[in-house]
């Protein structure tokens, strides 16, 4: 974290400095006194405290096309990371991210059982110690930032019920904390790639956000509203996949709209995304599985103009099997969202998959990681 030194005003425009590094990539000090408004010497005295505690590097431009005194480059340094982790029923997803985003080592450890809470704590502190040992020897570790499948009381990181996970009023952040040495912090693993798509992804740019993913644990969203984050008062807002679509059968989303159900009917007993839209695009019209995409697309078009109605975004973003649900067949998607919605709030509203691809949710737990420390 940033040192305190007393004084409010340097503090902020220290994170000032680092985050818009962070968000916007390598700068220049003049850049960086454009966009902070801050005088040139107070620029210069800024990075310089922040390449001494190392969280920014220097070089020099590139000369080609400059004419004058060239203007030191500022990067986030590569040496300060935070370790994001993802547990997920079949595997847990580990890595270690800097404040540029380059993910310098992951580990995917797959499990044919479900783990739990203490087990994924053990688990991540022995990746981290034989990281810090091999190629994180050279880094500093910042904190750990946990994505997980499930309700995170946002207080204190408490996983109060992660069904798929088999978890109920888990102590994530404590479990983590105590196992590796480092500050933690856990958050909903939806919530954390709306962020993730919002910050740096398929919505950069976008203010107002609907974000829906599909995993083998279900279905989970995140809200974004005004350009921050709607977690509600415990943290616990964005549960779309718990939305009731058949109050006969007492069915929610992510029973109809399932990961598994497309599996079962393509006759897989696991895919990774890739071979499954493979195997979705490839399916023939009078296939059953073209009909099962259909179902399950109708459903999901309704849930997402019921959000649409009630949120007016300007993005939803897709990830995981439901962008490939989309991605059949695009306009018709949008247009199916469109005849469910009220005509106004679905105005000029965008449906896009997730850009970031496997890497949403680690790359929203290193964001939360960086947050919860005080870095960013």
């Amino acid at each position: 974290m940033l040192k305190d030194s007393g004084d409010g005003v340097r503090a902020r425009n220290l994170a000032r400095v680092l985050r818009l590094v962070h968000l916007g990539g390598a700068q220049s000090r003049a850049q960086l006194t454009t966009a902070t408004g801050l005088n040139r010497s107070t620029i210069a005295d800024l990075v310089a405290e922040l390449v001494g505690e190392g969280w920014v590097v220097e070089r020099d431009p590139d000369p080609v096309g400059r004419v004058g005194r060239p203007s030191p480059v500022v990067a986030a340094s590569p040496r300060s990371v935070v370790i994001a982790v993802n547990p997920e029923i079949d595997a847990v997803e580990i890595a270690a991210i800097d404040l540029s985003r380059t993910i310098a080592v992951r580990e995917r450890i797959e499990s044919s059982t479900l783990l739990t809470a203490v087990d994924v704590a053990d688990l991540v502190a022995d990746v981290v110690d034989r990281w810090r040992a091999g190629p994180l020897e050279d880094a500093r570790l910042v904190a750990v930032g946990v994505a997980v499948p499930g309700l995170v009381r946002a207080a204190d990181g408490l996983v109060r019920n992660a069904p798929h996970l088999g978890w109920t009023d888990a102590p994530v952040r404590a479990l983590i904390a105590e196992a590796t040495g480092l500050p933690a912090a856990v958050g909903n693993d939806a919530s954390l790639g709306a962020l993730a798509e919002h910050l740096f992804g398929a919505a950069q740019g976008a203010d107002d956000i609907v974000y829906l993913n599909g995993g083998p644990s279900g279905i989970g969203g995140g809200i974004i509203v005004h350009g921050s984050p709607v977690g509600g008062v415990g943290g616990y807002a964005g549960e779309f996949g718990q939305n009731r679509v058949d109050a006969v059968r007492a069915t929610v989303l992510e029973d109809d709209v399932s990961r598994a159900r497309l599996l079962a009917v393509l006759g897989l007993a696991a895919a990774d995304d890739a071979t499954l839209a493979d195997a979705l695009a490839a399916a023939s019209d009078d296939d059953p599985v073209r009909e099962e995409c259909a179902r399950q697309r109708g459903l999901l078009a309704q849930a997402i103009a019921d959000a649409v109605n009630i949120l007016n975004p300007s993005v939803v973003v897709l990830g995981g099997f439901l962008a490939q649900l989309e991605e059949l067949d695009p306009e018709g998607f949008a247009a199916a969202v469109a005849e469910r919605a009220m005509s106004e709030n679905a105005e000029g509203l965008r449906i896009l998959p997730a850009s970031l691809a496997a890497d949403r949710l680690l790359l929203g737990a290193a964001e939360l990681a960086f947050t919860s420390v005080g870095v960013i």
